[in-house]
């Protein structure tokens, strides 16, 4: 016979268990010592409405709205200000994001309550969130100004070894963590640890890939973030016009006609906004000076995709006639369909979460919109989308100044080095680039040639 089961509690359905669920001992322990979060009181709680008047809502509807536009106006303003100022500008900006974005996720699931008895809590969150925005920066850093930072003194050592000083970071980070778990607070804390790393990867490092498009040429940052944007006004006013049937659960008002509407007419608006920004090397060149902005310009011999060809139109269809357009136009086609079929499930992606914790935005950091996160959700998707598309199909690779003077220091040694510089020398001596006695200085500075 099998032996009695002592001490087992089932859980009525007239219960406040979570979903259903067993709890662990643990677990249980930790519900009862911890008080709940805010987000659950309200859940919890009947809300208690009070009547309002159709003037007081009339009046709060209009304020929004006047609020709405007003701040509207004022980010169009900051970004195109931004824009023009220079790369540095927009680097700022997409770093602001990236912290503010970072802040608004990790707030939703917090409590309170429970973090104010774990005071490391909210401080490995930013730890993590700093050795993760130094290890990529770091890398962009690295790989598009390697030209500068490998042969500054001071700076070469991280450069060099920026990975495994990264590494270093993190694991003590990890290992504060651990040594920080607290008994009757294992669930809260393990929560948190994989909470903030999805919102490390889902913002933090997305947005590094748009740090890289800015890299690449201003273009291929107001590109896809046009394309978000106007995908969404075009949604919404395609939705309102004559939208019918629904999309999606997670968002309601989306309807299948403005969907489509939007794609149709993202793609016209790519294809024009493509042909006004090619015309711009500030916008199409990519970034060899940091303290570049549109009055001194950027130079470059720009990459095949912006230069116009001709094209024929098959033969059967008997018009033979040539159209002369750049290559970018067509590239600009996938942009705006992933933009408008793809982009907005980061939306109802970002809608789902909230819905999760009941909450309706991410946060207040912009008046009349919510946070920063709401604003973004379709962005960082985005962003990371066209820099795998950008480098995977557009890029252009050859060797840099920065990639040379790289394989010189880590695969020569320091004598050879000096023969490269020699060698450099006196080519340039024979093509008439310096004169001759640029060659018998470094000679005599560099000593004779070791046999």
């Amino acid at each position: 016979m099998a032996k009695q089961r002592r001490n087992v509690q089932f859980q009525h359905r007239g219960s406040n268990a979570h979903e259903g669920g067993r709890l662990s001992p643990t677990d249980s322990a930790e519900g009862a010592s911890a008080p709940s979060s805010p987000i659950r009181s309200r859940m919890n709680g009947k809300a208690e409405h009070t009547p309002i008047s159709p003037a007081e809502e009339y009046e709060k509807k209009k304020q929004t709205f006047i609020t709405r536009t007003i701040w509207t106006f004022v980010m169009i303003a900051g970004f195109f200000a931004a824009m023009l100022s220079g790369h540095i500008y927009i680097i700022g900006i997409v770093t602001a994001i990236q912290i503010v974005s970072f802040k608004e996720v990790i707030a939703i699931a917090n409590v309170p309550s429970r973090a104010n008895n774990l005071p490391f809590t909210r401080s490995l969150n930013w730890y993590f969130l700093g050795t993760t925005m130094y290890f990529l920066y770091g890398e962009s850093v690295i790989y598009y100004f390697k030209h500068i930072v490998l042969v500054d003194k001071v700076l070469l050592p991280f450069a060099t070894h920026h990975r495994f000083i990264s590494f270093m970071l993190y694991v003590t980070g990890f290992v504060f963590f651990v040594g920080s778990l607290q008994k009757g607070h294992y669930r809260f804390q393990f929560t948190q640890f994989a909470w903030t790393h999805m919102a490390l990867y889902l913002i933090v490092v997305q947005a590094h890939f748009i740090m890289n498009n800015i890299f690449e040429g201003m273009i291929w940052l107001i590109l896809p973030a046009s394309l978000v944007i106007t995908n969404d006004i075009f949604a919404y006013i395609c939705g309102i016009t004559f939208g019918r049937t629904q999309l999606i659960k997670l968002s309601p008002k989306k309807t299948v006609e403005g969907f489509v509407g939007a794609w149709i007419l993202t793609i016209i608006f790519g294809f024009a906004m493509t042909n006004v920004l090619i015309r711009y090397q500030y916008f199409i060149c990519p970034v060899d000076d940091l303290g570049a902005n549109v009055f001194t310009g950027l130079s470059c011999n720009p990459n095949p995709v912006f230069i116009p060809q001709d094209y024929h139109l098959p033969a059967w269809t008997h018009v033979l006639r040539t159209f002369s357009i750049a290559p970018v136009q067509f590239h600009i086609l996938v942009f705006a369909t992933f933009a408008s079929l793809i982009a907005p499930f980061g939306g109802f992606f970002a809608s789902g979460l909230k819905r999760t914790f009941k909450v309706k935005d991410f946060g207040e950091s912009i008046p009349g919109h919510g946070g920063i996160t709401d604003r973004m959700d379709c962005q960082f998707i985005m962003g990371f989308f066209a820099f795998m598309y950008y480098q995977s199909f557009i890029a252009v690779y050859k060797a840099s100044v920065g990639d040379v003077i790289e394989t010189a220091i880590q695969g020569l040694t320091v004598e050879e080095q000096v023969e490269v510089v020699r060698g450099l020398t006196k080519y340039l001596v024979n093509q008439g680039a310096v004169a001759e006695q640029v060659l018998a200085c470094l000679s005599g500075e560099l000593g004779p040639r070791k046999r």
